[in-house]
């Protein structure tokens, strides 16, 4: 394959084997696959050669037992997903931070965003199971400091580094199931991966309510420190023990790399310019949206003028100095990759926006119950999961995608426009899960066309690159919505409540509701709590408006993505040959080059 050959090539190549080329969007209506990047096929250590050379020694049981360690995996993160950020509203009321949860969201956002990349390279130089084990040593450390945390302080720098756990092993879900589906599949195969969704967020809602009202949340975070290792165990050991038998099979490179070798394979230039680039840009966006000063701190400016300096030199750098960068120029210049990048981030950012604060404003307005307030949130998501299942079977039905994509670009839209109108204070239970189950559909079809359309356009060999970036994207967006909401949150929510509790009310009663909601709040129906709920409205109701804002140009950029046929191959790159063959295709390969060779030599 093209990604192997691009670091071992052989010394002389025959002329009649194909060289790798570039689909060209300019003819997106076509599939114009005939040759295919099968040229090189010398072993290498990449992660995607890996991952075939353990599908070549394991065969149809190995896929099997690589599916069920997935199975336990999603169980587990899907548990831990639905719990633990939930936790995160009650740690912050316990901690009088309460007002801190969007800078908090938003800075998990930006690491978990941020992480992807330098994961994604991991997994390639590394290997797929080394890297989980990575991203499983940093939740269990995370729920560690979580949970025995004393400070606010303590529980936010946890709570990063639970973000690059979970920023990592959903990285490494959606890429093995990437790694192991056709194109036609590749939508139904990614959502399947979310089949315990549909169950868990409803069970969980019983555990946190469980939790809270008993042993509390730290020891509903702390209990994952011996689930997640054990969870993830499985597929790690799966993972691991193929890959060894690939290496004793000659078909993977065992080969030992420098501390320069390592770094250069990783880009880690490129990686830090990525990295502290948009954390230069984004970090100082929250701050100045939830602080005091607002943009009137001299700091904000200066560090978005580094940041903004510093992501200008990626492109340069990745172009001239890189010599396996993590962001190749050429996918600047190709709107398969760049639209969905660009929409899974406008996408998320109107998603961040409306659901940073939703948990906080279901108990308030809505005197929601933990267990109701967990159902109303996760709606959105379990109808996502449903519908990009749908959606993967009518792409595979299809053949195409972009007209899909352009018909849930719409929805989203229109479901924003909704929502302004019945996430008020006003609005009856049943309107506020119709809302939620309007978006999810809007969601499934977006996030399911998008990361697929980026991923066809690639060879196996960089498929984990393109699938981090458009996670990062998604990760950003999010990350830039829960930036907004904190600052329409800091920036309203005092004066909303001086407007509705009228001139009477103290500072401190207002600083103690702006902060907190743990045992603050009057009892429902109360005049006191009714000027409450109508305050804590009409802040989401600002909130709701700037991600309609965010929708419309979603649906206008949707009309220029390219619509590429998909075809039974793993993408348009390397051609139409099935991978579910049960003889792998890197053994093919690899038989067909040596026959080239001896050709060559005769």
């Amino acid at each position: 394959m093209a990604g192997w050959s691009g670091i071992f090539r052989p010394s002389r190549r025959p002329e009649n084997v194909p060289s790798s080329f570039t689909t060209d969007d300019e003819k997106h209506n076509t599939i114009d696959v005939t040759i295919h990047e099968s040229s090189a096929a010398f072993p290498d250590a990449t992660g995607a050669s890996k991952i075939q050379a353990a599908e070549a020694v394991s065969g149809r049981k190995g896929r099997y037992l690589l599916y069920a360690g997935l199975a336990m995996m999603m169980v587990i993160y899907e548990l831990d997903n639905s719990t633990v950020g939930t936790y995160r509203n009650f740690a912050t009321s316990d901690f009088d931070a309460l007002a801190e949860l969007a800078t908090l969201n938003t800075a998990a956002s930006i690491i978990s965003a941020i992480s992807k990349p330098p994961i994604a390279k991991i997994s390639d130089v590394l290997g797929r199971g080394e890297a989980y084990v990575f991203a499983v040593t940093c939740y269990v450390v995370s729920y560690i400091l979580c949970a025995s945390s004393k400070t606010f302080s303590t529980y936010a720098g946890g709570y990063v580094l639970y973000s690059i756990g979970q920023a990592g092993t959903s990285f490494l879900n959606a890429t093995i199931v990437s790694d192991l589906s056709s194109m036609r599949w590749r939508g139904f195969a990614y959502n399947i991966l979310y089949l315990p969704f549909l169950v868990i967020p409803w069970v969980s809602a019983f555990i946190v309510q469980s939790v809270v009202d008993g042993i509390g949340w730290r020891w509903g975070i702390g209990m994952f420190a011996i689930l997640m290792p054990f969870g993830a165990g499985f597929i790690i050991t799966t993972l691991l023990v193929f890959q060894q038998r690939a290496k004793r099979s000659g078909l993977v490179l065992n080969e030992q790399l420098n501390l320069h070798g390592f770094f250069s394979r990783i880009d880690l230039g490129g990686l830090f310019i990525l990295s502290a680039g948009f954390a230069l840009v984004l970090i100082p966006i929250t701050l100045a949206a939830t602080s005091a000063g607002r943009w009137k701190t001299p700091w904000v400016d200066a560090l978005i003028a580094v940041g903004v300096v510093i992501l200008a030199c990626l492109y340069p750098y990745e172009k001239y100095v890189a010599r396996h960068p993590v962001v190749p120029v050429r996918y600047f210049r190709n709107l398969s990759i760049l639209l969905p990048v660009v929409l899974v981030c406008i996408d998320n950012i109107s998603f961040g926006a409306t659901h940073t604060c939703l948990y906080v404003w279901s108990e308030v307005s809505h005197n929601f119950s933990p267990r109701n307030a967990q159902f109303l949130y996760y709606t959105n998501g379990v109808m996502q999961a449903l519908v990009g299942m749908g959606t993967g079977l009518l792409m595979y039905r299809l053949r195409s995608y972009k007209w899909i994509f352009v018909i849930g670009a719409v929805v989203r839209m229109v479901g924003y426009g909704v929502m302004v109108r019945l996430r008020t204070n006003e609005s009856s239970v049943a309107e506020l899960f119709i809302v939620q189950l309007v978006q999810g559909i809007g969601s499934g079809i977006i996030e399911t066309v998008g990361i697929v359309a980026a991923q066809i356009t690639v060879s196996h060999a960089e498929l984990a690159q393109v699938t981090s970036l458009v996670l990062l994207a998604a990760y950003l967006g999010n990350g830039i919505g829960s930036a907004i909401a904190g600052g329409i949150y800091s920036g309203q929510l005092r004066q909303q409540l001086r407007l509705h509790l009228g001139s009477g009310v103290s500072e401190s009663t207002v600083d103690r509701l702006y902060n907190s909601i743990s045992g603050t709040l009057p009892t429902w129906g109360s005049a006191e709590r009714t000027a409450i709920d109508r305050a804590y409205s009409d802040v989401m109701g600002s909130i709701t408006i700037a991600a309609l804002a965010f929708s419309a140009p979603i649906v206008i950029l949707s009309l220029f993505l390219p619509n590429k046929q998909l075809g039974d191959g793993h993408n348009l790159v390397q051609g139409q040959q099935p991978p579910e063959r049960s003889e792998s295709t890197l053994v093919d390969e690899r038989r067909a080059h040596r026959r080239n060779l001896d050709l060559y030599e005769t």
